[in-house]
């Protein structure tokens, strides 16, 4: 199981970046993204029907108090925060290979101090400024590689057909949509 945890969401500034987070979670192979920070119903509601129209088992959920989460989930797997000041991310995805649960944290405001200290790793993709978001699709492709990205996801409503130019997409109801 592979849990994301997005910390220090704030509702009016990260609402697309975290729904963002929300979709590279799910295709890459992620089961949960929780959200901590202010409390975002719109987001939640978002992911929620983005699964029901495109299919899986991803869940979204919001949790107040992200330390608990955090301690909560060191019960039963590793905690891997994404940063650009720990170790290289490739030699923290080979050890994470080797446990069954994982929790990939992606900060939104400045990540407290804390949570480098409560993190098993801190795994730097890169050294440079970057987005929460490519880090988060760069260390899932390293740890699960391309698997994800082509399983049919179960219960879908729509499913992309591959197609060099336009859009095809097949609706369970209505058949072939898009061009």
């Amino acid at each position: 199981m592979i849990v994301v945890l997005r910390l220090g969401h704030r509702k009016q500034r990260d609402k697309r970046v975290t729904t963002h987070c929300a979709l590279v979670a799910r295709a890459f192979g992620a089961s949960k993204i929780i959200l901590s920070g202010e409390q975002d119903e719109a987001v939640l509601e978002s992911v929620a029907a983005l699964s029901r129209k495109w299919g899986g088992p991803f869940s979204a959920s919001y949790e107040s108090n992200w330390k608990k989460a955090v301690r909560a989930f060191k019960k039963k797997g590793k905690v891997i925060h994404l940063t650009m000041y720990g170790e290289p991310f490739d030699a923290v995805a080979a050890q994470a290979r080797k446990t069954k649960n994982v929790m990939i944290v992606i900060g939104a405001e400045k990540v407290p101090r804390e949570m480098y200290a409560l993190a098993d790793y801190n795994a730097a993709v890169g050294s440079q400024p970057h987005s929460e978001v490519a880090a988060l699709a760069v260390f899932l492709y390293e740890l699960l590689g391309k698997a994800p990205l082509e399983k049919e996801f179960r219960g879908w409503q729509n499913k992309i057909i591959p197609s060099p130019r336009g859009k095809k997409v097949i609706n369970k109801f209505r058949g072939v949509i898009g061009t």
